[in-house]
């Protein structure tokens, strides 16, 4: 049995060099087919977790993120990253609290973002933001877990900041104490070069998009680390979508043509 120092430790050495996918799966059977398909770790998405209970993204409350987090903790051996938001908290010493019971299911990692969700202020003021991460980074610390902190940028996704100032933030939320960093929004091989030499020697996370650099080219450009956010679960939920309009609109079955087998469901859920 693979427990979380174990899976922790992994997690860990896995940021030291090179530069690996971290799939979001978005329930125990998505989780364990990226397990057989053969990734390395995990990492929860918020936004798929939310839809698939039927709510929208940032609508779900903390006790159900922790029991989710605990269920995909609990789903496979691989080192699992927690898409924790904001900490579900504004201040330094909520955000250390709520850390502490992330830490309590079982991740590898945690992510905490910038952003406020305040719509006349989507951004934490950079002191603000840096005073909450070393309060993450404390609370990790406090607890010996080992476990991994993300400090996440998000000013290019809320059309808040430009890279530049993007760029500086990544770089005190790394002196902040964070272990690996991410900047959602990062499009141009300039702009992720620009990232990994601003946050250097510490790791850079980059989230893929559809026609993006391939895997090759991001660990040319020094990154270690490749997010796919809701991407999976908006791709699932997507042909789910298109293949029952087909049949309620059109009276047509032609796209479940296209659906898994039985036979492969089984090869990639078995024990």
């Amino acid at each position: 049995m693979t427990t979380p120092a174990d899976k922790r430790a992994r997690f860990r050495e896995l940021h030291r060099s090179g530069c690996f996918v971290i799939p979001n799966p978005w329930d125990v059977g998505s989780a364990r087919m990226l397990q057989t398909l053969g990734f390395q770790a995990l990492a929860s998405t918020s936004s798929g977790m939310a839809w698939s209970s039927g709510r929208l993204d940032n609508e779900v409350p903390l006790e159900d993120a922790l029991a989710h987090l605990a269920t995909l903790s609990a789903a496979t051996d691989l080192p699992l990253n927690a898409d924790f938001e904001n900490g579900y908290a504004d201040t330094p010493e909520e955000v250390a609290a709520n850390v502490r019971r992330a830490l309590n299911t079982g991740v590898a990692g945690l992510s905490i973002e910038d952003m406020s969700h305040d719509p006349g202020k989507p951004l934490y003021d950079e002191g603000l933001a840096v005073e909450r991460v070393k309060a993450a980074r404390a609370a990790i610390d406090a607890e010996g877990s080992g476990a991994v902190l993300v400090a996440r940028a998000e000013g290019l996704l809320v059309g808040a900041m430009d890279v530049g100032a993007t760029l500086d933030r990544l770089a005190s939320l790394a002196d902040a104490g964070a272990d690996c960093l991410y900047a959602p929004g990062l499009r141009t091989p300039e702009h992720i070069a620009a990232a990994v030499r601003a946050v250097a020697p510490k790791p850079l996370n980059v989230l893929m998009w559809t026609g993006g650099p391939t895997v090759a080219e991001l660990a040319d450009l020094g990154v270690r680390r490749i997010s796919l956010g809701g991407a999976l679960a908006r791709a699932a939920f997507g042909e789910f979508i298109r293949t029952a309009r087909e049949i309620a609109e059109g009276g047509r079955f032609d796209r479940l043509s296209q659906a898994a087998t039985g036979a492969e469901m089984a090869a990639l859920l078995k024990p």
